[in-house]
């Protein structure tokens, strides 16, 4: 899984410069899958796909912005560093004999 995830969502709006964004339900996706990074299949799910829209781009406007946009739980805990996620890195209580 080489490149970055971008945007499936369910539904869309478009802007002044005339671009599709995403809107609804927003999950991860990586392009050339048919499915998000949580599983669900993009045309079982009805989910369209925004290839222009990085998913790191979906993080920041649900937290910045007055769109409507619900990022899956699912697809959050699977783009973020495990390092990140407790705060503090993984180590051996005791070593292997």
């Amino acid at each position: 899984m080489g490149s970055q995830p971008c945007v499936a969502a369910s539904s869309q709006w478009v802007d002044e410069d005339g671009v599709r964004q995403p809107s609804g339900d927003v999950h991860a996706w990586t392009p050339g899958t048919n499915q998000t990074l949580c599983g669900q299949a993009l045309s079982r799910s009805r989910l369209g796909r925004f290839r222009h829209v990085p998913w790191a781009d979906a993080v920041w406007l649900s937290q910045t912005a007055e769109q409507n946009l619900h990022l899956c739980p699912r697809c959050v805990a699977a783009t973020t560093p495990r390092a990140e996620r407790n705060g503090r890195k993984w180590t051996r209580v005791r070593p292997r004999p």
